[in-house]
């Protein structure tokens, strides 16, 4: 079986012409800005900006994955956060809404093999510590605001040590897209010989001692701190001390709490005998932006300092970060706006969930099972490409479901199996079901490889996909197999369902694109496959729509093709099932290209009932298959007025993925 594969266009350039954008727009690297030493920008194996795979220090030594592989839960109350973050089993941990922790200044527990995610813009933890013990490790923790442990008139917390964020003797730990404000202590304190740790696009503000590391003689620990904000912070912004190696790069520092200390107010220090590299940050208004211990190495190259005081050192080698990953460098005039834009709490990363297969799930079902009941989020299972030879099941209670391939084109990955309805019946011959709502499926392949033609079988049909929930949509999809390809189907005859296919492909030979849903096909290629007989080759589609529904099949601006020969081919024939009388096929073909094999009379008769009594219409169609005889009934340009591709989706809810675009 072939189809024809889509063509992507890549956008190259696309996020270095954005900062380039930004500097110009935002009139950055203007007169009065100290420039050290350029370090060279490049965007070149960078992660994207809004990626849920951690960099830096983080994806080293095997990587940090989170809870990826566990279960996807939602939390709005202590007890469950408590309990899930602690847990044994890896989980994915959505935090809703303000979780105001008691008492005050209580820590979380969080266990290995865990990611914690706000969900939005709006997850919290109020006056409470999440603490990662001696021996923890593979922690994400993203997208939250972490606020309001501070003790009135307690200025150093010396007495309470309310942390934000504290962690001691861990591994792999990645920190991105938080938000710390007004902490009693530390708002993130990484300590005592922690490894492996990434702290990225963090907004620190309104503390003092906010962002520590340390609290050992031993030099073992690797950091990458990158795209953070540090604003009305006094000290620690961070303080690094004994740190293996310590790679801060792309930081804003600005608006210093305090700036008449003259010890005690100060910026990045390399304490100890730390390697610190700094690259491309931008100090405004910070006393001591950077300061290094003699015994410390500090390299600075590329930043911007405007309006700084104090001390500004440099001495050692340090270290080559390229030595040990690839990592994206902004100029250092972007920086004020990128951070501004992309740091903290961010609607994008905890609006949804993706689940990568096989990367953090071994199959697409496994992922699916991840997601819980009633799921209220839109959840992305993102297929790597490869042939998946499985079958899944998204069953109703799990809406809001995404599957994606990933390849450059749909025929990239493929979820593929082989059973007829002989074993099983048409519904359990199915690649795939999909019985929930509000399903999408993108540049993936489908299909039911069953070979007919090697088995002597009373039940042939041998589905690749089976819908029965509403709203699907099919984007840059295949549909391969020959006998009852893809049903569009739903709960009840008078239940209706709707389906939109758009720039996809959909082969067959016998009813293979069938069923009750309202189901519209824009922008496709649907191939005819030829059974190698000269006079019957079979049937595109088989519609069971209830009478009570007026949309049936709507197939628009499309292109049938066929090596089928010529007048063999049947547009359709309505089915009955079980001899329903009021199953009423209702399908319309309009403005698509029709082959020469069609029939000149396209329309046949089903088990026993007349196509003739069914709602089968044509509408300026063209190609060699195209034609008006009394045995194809056209549309009028009235009633084409209100058949199309909005009339078919609409329903009651306005329903309308045609429009995004």
């Amino acid at each position: 079986m072939t189809h024809f594969p889509s063509k992507r266009l890549s956008r190259p350039g696309v996020v270095l012409a954005a900062v380039a954008g930004l500097v110009a727009v935002l009139g950055l690297g203007t007169v009065g800005e100290a420039h050290s030493a350029p370090a060279e920008a490049t965007a070149t194996d960078a992660a994207p900006r809004w990626s849920d795979r951690a960099h830096g220090f983080a994806s080293l030594a095997k990587g940090t994955t989170g809870g990826a592989g566990g279960k996807v839960v939602t939390v709005t109350d202590q007890a469950s956060l408590a309990a899930y973050a602690a847990a044994e089993e890896p989980y994915v941990i959505r935090i809703a809404g303000s979780i105001a922790v008691e008492p005050f200044g209580a820590d979380i527990a969080v266990a290995s093999d865990k990611t914690l995610v706000g969900v939005g813009d709006t997850g919290e933890i109020v006056h409470g510590e999440l603490h990662l013990a001696p021996g923890t490790h593979n922690v994400i923790i993203r997208n939250l605001t972490i606020r309001d442990s501070a003790v009135e008139g307690n200025w150093d917390c010396k007495d309470t040590d309310f942390d934000g964020i504290q962690m001691d003797t861990v591994h792999h730990v990645w920190v991105d897209h938080n938000r710390f404000s007004n902490i009693c202590d530390g708002q993130l304190d990484v300590r005592k010989d922690s490894e492996y740790v990434t702290v990225s696009y963090n907004r620190f503000e309104n503390n003092n001692k906010t962002f520590g590391l340390g609290w050992t003689t031993n030099v073992k620990t690797q950091i990458t701190v990158d795209h953070n904000l540090f604003a009305n912070t006094k000290q620690r912004n961070p303080s690094v001390d004994n740190a293996a190696y310590a790679h801060l790069y792309n930081n804003y520092l600005t608006a210093q709490a305090d700036p008449g200390d003259p010890v005690w107010t100060y910026g990045n220090w390399s304490r100890g005998r730390t390697k610190m590299v700094i690259e491309n940050s931008y100090y405004q208004s910070v006393q001591h932006p950077h300061q290094a211990d003699t015994t410390a190495e500090l390299v600075e190259r590329g930043s911007i300092l405007k309006n700084t005081t104090g001390r500004h050192d440099e001495w050692g080698a340090a270290f080559d970060p390229r030595d040990f990953y690839a990592y994206r460098l902004d100029p250092a005039a972007a920086v004020p706006a990128l951070v501004g834009r992309f740091s903290g709490p961010q609607r994008r990363i905890g609006g949804a969930v993706t689940l990568q297969v096989p990367g953090d799930y071994p199959t697409v079902q496994s992922a699916v099972d991840a997601v819980p009941e009633g799921n209220s989020v839109p959840v992305t299972v993102a297929v790597a490409p490869g042939v998946y030879r499985e079958k899944v099941f998204i069953p109703a209670g799990k809406p809001n479901i995404s599957l994606q391939g990933t390849g450059q084109d749909r025929s990239d990955t493929v979820i593929v199996y082989d059973t007829p309805a002989a074993y099983g019946g048409s519904t359990g011959s199915a690649t795939v079901r999909i019985a929930a709502h509000d399903v999408t499926a993108r540049h993936l392949t489908f299909s039911n490889d069953f070979d007919e033609a090697a088995h002597e079988l009373n039940a042939e049909q041998a589905l690749a996909v089976k819908t029965t929930g509403d709203r699907i949509v099919f984007e840059d999809t295949a549909f391969l197999g020959n006998q009852d390809t893809l049903m569009t189907d739903s709960p009840r005859l008078d239940v209706i369902s709707r389906v939109y296919i758009r720039d996809s492909y959909i082969e067959g030979d016998v009813d293979f694109l069938y069923g009750r849903a309202t189901t519209v096909v824009e922008r496709s290629v649907i191939r005819a496959l030829s059974r190698g007989s000269d006079s019957n080759n079979g049937y595109i589609t088989a519609a069971s729509t209830w009478a009570g529904n007026p949309y049936g099949f709507l197939i628009t601006r499309s292109k049938v093709v066929s090596d089928a020969p010529a007048g063999t081919f049947h547009l359709g024939r309505p089915w009955h099932p079980g001899g329903e009388p009021a199953a009423v096929a209702q399908v319309l073909i309009r403005d698509t290209e029709l082959p020469a094999a069609v029939k000149a009379a396209p329309w046949t008769d089903m088990s026993g009932f007349s196509w003739r009594d069914a709602r089968f219409t044509e509408y300026r169609n063209h190609g060699p298959g195209a034609a008006v005889t009394a045995d194809r009934p056209q549309m009028t340009d009235t009633e084409a007025r209100t058949h199309t591709v909005a009339d078919y989706l609409r329903g009651t809810d306005d329903w309308a993925p045609h429009a995004r675009r």
